[in-house]
């Protein structure tokens, strides 16, 4: 299962945190099959079969194939000097 890192959940808490967003919302990763790529968006609620990460009250939600894609990989962020938020997947530690 996706890892979420506490630097990335605090990120995600502060995001979904925002006046507003409706409780419950979260960060979804969705696999966009045409791209190869991987969509982070914010929504609401989960989607249907969607996974719920659960990370410090930090949700992230992962559709099937983000979930496959993601399960052996760690969430985590970083703040570039312009203060923009850059999230990333690596590999779990060991």
């Amino acid at each position: 299962m996706l890892a979420v890192t506490d630097n990335a959940a605090t990120a995600i808490r502060d995001i979904t945190s925002q006046q507003e967003v409706p409780e419950g919302a979260g960060l979804r990763i969705a696999a966009d099959a045409s791209e190869g790529s991987l969509t982070l968006s914010l929504v609401p609620e989960p989607m249907d079969g969607d996974q719920v990460v659960d990370a410090s009250g930090a949700r992230v939600f992962l559709d099937t194939q983000a979930a496959l894609i993601l399960d052996d990989k760690e969430l985590d962020v970083a703040v570039d000097p312009g203060g923009s938020v850059q999230f990333a997947v690596t590999d779990q530690p060991v």
